[in-house]
């Protein structure tokens, strides 16, 4: 990651948070502490940011608390071919007139363009999601209320009786922040709050993540692998990984990537 990108997730980080950690920083942009130690003090003596013990803060501290994790801008430039193609894969699940939720993220976010071919029906967290459907699908769609959080483009409801509790679907698409042998991971409680509600609507679980989701680690569980139907990933994913996710009777979609069709084709 570049010194222009780094600091823009650095800054980005520190909106979100009342104070975002060295550790913290060095998991959002895959660098060493000293490295952002050093960009800490740079963005510091721009007058960016300020820096505190351990960690940096915005000069003006957020009216709303943020979530953990990369931005949404950060995320979806990342792995981009991977995720296009466990989507494609995901999209081919769906019927025509089912009921589905689709969870917010960026590998969800891909199933908006084959989706542009559908009809189905849409409950959606993802304010980019539920605007590219509006304006360029016939699929319907709704979203929950709650607040919008802008880096990760996502809404939350800080109800237990919202719309959610009404919709039912006969599958949920989501990602994760990793999985491991004991369950689906995220890393923010508001996130596994508001999943764990979209899950309970939803016959079937479906786990759209790339194969890199399979070594991220997070101190909290969002469910057990049981609970999940299907894992779309992509090629690259082991047969460790697989044998792991069959072992817990979950059915294991792998996605070629664009550069192994044009192999195969070739």
């Amino acid at each position: 990651m570049h010194e222009t990108e780094r600091h823009r997730v650095i800054l980005s980080a520190v909106q979100e948070r009342p104070v975002a950690t060295v550790a913290e920083l060095v998991s959002l942009t895959g660098t060493s502490e000293a490295t952002i130690r050093r960009d800490i003090a740079t963005l510091h003596a721009q007058k960016r940011l300020r820096r505190v013990r351990g960690g940096a803060e915005a000069l003006t501290p957020p009216a709303l608390p943020g979530l953990a994790g990369r931005p949404f801008a950060v995320n979806q430039t990342l792995n981009m071919d991977h995720k296009q193609a466990i989507a494609r894969e995901a999209v081919a699940l769906c019927d025509d007139g089912e009921p589905i939720i689709i969870n917010g993220g960026t590998t969800t976010f891909q199933m908006v363009h084959p989706l542009a071919s559908r009809r189905v029906q849409v409950l959606t967290n993802s304010f980019p999601i539920a605007e590219h459907l509006l304006k360029h699908t016939k699929n319907t769609v709704m979203v929950p209320g709650g607040a919008l959080y802008r880096e990760q483009n996502i809404i939350l409801s800080p109800f237990e009786n919202d719309m959610t509790r009404h919709y039912y679907a006969r599958r949920m698409f989501m990602g994760a922040y990793g999985i491991a042998p004991i369950g689906l991971m995220e890393n923010d409680p508001l996130l596994i709050q508001a999943e764990e509600k979209l899950i309970d609507q939803a016959d079937e679980l479906v786990v759209l993540v790339d194969s890199s989701k399979f070594e991220n680690r997070s101190s909290l569980v969002l469910c057990p692998l049981e609970r999940i139907d299907i894992v779309v990933t992509d090629d690259r994913v082991t047969d460790r990984t697989v044998s792991m996710l069959e072992a817990a009777e979950i059915r294991v979609i792998v996605a070629q990537t664009g550069a192994a069709r044009r192999s195969d084709a070739g």
